[in-house]
Formats: C-alpha cells, structure tokens, sequence
C-alpha cells in the first residue's frame, strides 16, 4: 500500500470521526472529551465542541495536532461496508462501495451516505427502506 492510499484512508478514518464523541489526549497526558466538528488535515489540529477538560466545561476547544498523542472514539462507527452488503442482497450486481469516500450507489443513480440517502423515484423509497431498517439495528445493537 502506498503512503497516499495510506494517508487517504487515514484521513477518511478521522473524517469518520467528525460529529462523533471523542477523547483527546495530549503528550503531556491532558485528556479533552467532546464532539469533533473539525480537523486541519496538514496539522492534524482539532476542533472540539461541548469540550471538558478536569470537570471544566467549554462551548469549543482548539488542540494543535503536534500536541496529541491519541484520539479515541467514544461510539461505534457507523459500518458502511455492512450496509453496502446489505444493499447488495437487495439489489444484486447495482451496488458499488467506494471505500475511501464513505459512499455506496445503487445504480449508479442513488446515493447513500452515512447521513442518508440522495436521490428521487421509487427505488431511492426501497433503499430507504433498507437504511433506515439497518440504521436502527446499529443503534440497537
């Protein structure tokens, strides 16, 4: 694997991040909780929103990527391989997972991300029908 396919997929790891609940911890062992709403991927800086730090209480937290030793995901990623699967049962040979994006199509006309699915007509209904269904499992399980 190359550093650049390496570096893509690192970064749409830390895009998956994005809006999910995260501990930050620093090189010097300060720990920051909070929401990540932004990331500067050539410093690799956060932004954190609702952050606490000690018990204290922020509305936004800016960290310095050079300062971060880990960041840690506090829930469960959303599986868009395991919903592109269960797309392809439904709509065998219509469905395309591209991994590095973080999207399926169906049919090459709709499209399904984490936050929903785009498009118009009667089969954008029925793989809605799908996500919603796999969405609740996910919550569920």
């Amino acid at each position: 694997m190359s550093v650049t396919t390496g570096g893509r997929r690192f970064i749409g790891e830390l895009n998956g991040f994005i809006d999910k609940n995260v501990k930050v911890v620093t090189i010097r062992g300060t720990s920051y909780d909070g929401k990540l709403i932004g990331f500067e991927p050539s410093t690799l800086s956060l932004c954190l929103e609702d952050a606490s730090i000690n018990k204290e209480k922020y509305s936004r937290a800016i960290i310095r990527g050079d300062a971060i030793s880990e960041i840690l995901l506090k829930e469960k990623p959303f599986d868009m391989k395991g919903l592109s699967d269960r797309l392809q049962k439904m709509f065998p040979n219509m469905v395309k997972y591209y991994e590095d994006a973080g999207f399926v199509t169906v049919m090459d006309r709709i499209r399904v991300t984490v936050d929903g699915v785009e498009g118009t007509g009667p089969m954008v209904e029925r793989v809605k029908k799908v996500y919603d269904t796999y969405v609740l499992e996910q919550r569920g399980a």
